[in-house]
């Protein structure tokens, strides 16, 4: 509930970059989710638990081009990985066996096994390790994958979803649950679906420039989040092979455009993440140029989705008529939902910050850490008294921002930053910075909420040339990050190396 603006300069990162290695704080014991907000405490940071490192050698990461000479281990159809418009574009299958990666540049979804015990990842040889536009590079063929930004999987491993930000279009892939590998639905199944005329894909109303998409927790919808279109598109998913069919009437859509057959939503201009909550209930899209996070109620019979009513159906880091106030979340593009308790992060390329959220009593919308409560005159009689900040007062509890902001956490290399994860113990979440190339690492209290980058080298891996934190290896454009079910790896995306970057987990 808190407003502000930032803006990063490039005298200001190299500053930043100077001064990020004395940068930490002391921790303390975390307060409620409900208390006052008066005072920033952190959750335990002195273990390594949650902290990342980059396997050894070529194992470390897989890559396309130069990186793949020296770095990495090499891959095909990478060019592109993890675009900085879309911060989903690398997935793990629920079993654990597989990994997918979007590249934009090569129009492809590349296909790893994972080796469960190291997290190593190899692509096999042939169609069986990638699908990609034209069948380019020996894979195997699929339509609307022109520049592919975001993946999803079905919880039953059965299907992967990918958006295509060029062709305007939802690609749905069987997934052979042996070897990991994709076949896309044929037309007929509505294989390719699209929001602009495309031969062989199924029309689509209100998608234009597709973004993200994720999968109900129950796996009877997927939802689309549009970067163009200002909105998000609702599908049910069906049968053995896991097709979509967009919902009936208004239920189809929703969008601030004023879409003919679309219901009408409010603050969603360039909607860049989402995220769901465990139950399936509350769904979350975050609106980049809106500066606005929506909470979408999610009927479980039929899969529609209902923008809460007034503040309820939205968040704002800007004052907005009709939306609660928040701070510090200019630009949102990444979401997440930690696995218990329904807390809600955010990361934000123009405030370049890592935002917390907690659900609002009752289930409808969420709310910042209130800030400090702050000395006023009383209202009668002499003296002061303590009274609550205004609403969109910054908290340290709330908000960890680059380069520094009154009233949040620092947060070191941690700039421009697009992908976001919370680990399946709910006790990490890690971050991936676009501009410095680093993963941020940062523990997190399961009770409270409250998250803290950690201190020293374990609080992000980036290039060398980021001071302050520990080596990695192929990471320019960090862009997406995700954590395997079993909590054991984490993988990221780099867009300026066309690598996919492997780390083991410190339990």
């Amino acid at each position: 509930m808190r407003p502000r603006h930032l803006s990063l300069t490039v005298l200001g990162l190299v500053v930043a970059l100077a001064l990020a290695a004395g940068a930490s704080a002391a921790p303390s014991k975390p307060p409620k989710k409900q208390g006052s907000g008066s005072e920033h405490v952190q959750p335990p940071v002195e273990t390594g638990a949650g902290s990342l490192e980059q396997l050894p050698g070529r194992l470390g990461c897989l890559a396309q081009g130069k990186a793949s000479i020296k770095l990495c281990g090499r891959a095909r159809v990478l060019k592109g990985a993890g675009p900085g418009v879309g911060s989903r574009a690398v997935a793990v299958s629920p079993d654990g066996r597989n990994v997918y990666v979007a590249a934009a540049k090569s129009n492809a979804i590349a296909v790893f096994v994972r080796d469960r015990k190291t997290g190593a990842l190899t692509q096999p040889r042939g169609k069986a390790g990638c699908v990609a536009a034209k069948a380019a590079e020996g894979c195997a063929p699929a339509l609307g994958l022109l520049g592919p930004d975001s993946v999803a999987l079905s919880p039953d491993g059965r299907n992967v979803y990918a958006t295509s930000s060029d062709s305007s279009s939802l690609a749905t892939f069987l997934r052979n649950p042996r070897t990991g590998a994709l076949r896309e639905l044929p037309p007929a199944a509505s294989g390719c679906i699209s929001g602009v005329p495309l031969p062989g894909c199924t029309p689509a109303r209100g998608m234009s420039r597709p973004d993200v998409v994720v999968v109900s927790p129950d796996g009877k919808n997927v939802y689309v989040g549009d970067f163009a279109g200002a909105g998000v598109t609702s599908f049910s998913r069906g049968g053995i092979a896991g097709a979509l069919t967009q919902l009936p009437g208004t239920a189809g859509c929703i969008t601030e455009a004023a879409l003919e057959g679309c219901a009408p939503g409010r603050e969603m201009n360039h909607v860049e993440g989402m995220a769901i909550g465990a139950s399936g209930s509350a769904v979350y899209a975050a609106a980049a140029f809106s500066g606005a996070i929506d909470f979408l109620q999610r009927d479980p019979s039929t899969g529609a989705l209902t923008q809460g009513a007034g503040t309820a159906g939205c968040i704002a880091a800007a004052p907005i008529g009709g939306c609660a106030p928040g701070y510090e979340f200019a630009g949102v593009n990444a979401l997440a939902v930690a696995p218990a308790g329904g807390d809600v992060y955010a990361t934000a390329r123009t405030s370049n910050s890592l935002t917390t959220f907690h659900p609002l009593l009752g289930g409808v919308g969420i709310s910042q850490p209130p800030g400090p409560e702050q000395k006023a005159e009383k209202e009668k009689g002499p003296g002061t008294e303590m009274v609550p900040a205004p609403a969109g007062t910054p908290s340290p509890n709330g908000c960890t921002v680059f380069l520094r902001s009154a009233g949040c956490g620092f947060g070191v290399a941690m700039a421009a930053p697009e992908g976001l994860a919370v680990s399946p113990d709910g006790s990490s979440v890690y971050v991936a910075s676009f501009q410095t190339g680093a993963i941020d690492v940062f523990d997190r209290n399961v009770e409270s909420g409250v998250v803290t980058q950690k201190p020293g080298p374990r609080g992000c891996v980036a290039p060398q040339k980021v001071h302050g934190c520990t080596l990695g290896r192929a990471l320019t454009g960090a862009g997406s990050v995700v954590v395997s079910p079993d909590g054991r790896n984490v993988y990221s995306t780099a867009f300026g190396n066309s690598a996919v970057d492997v780390f083991r987990r410190i339990e």
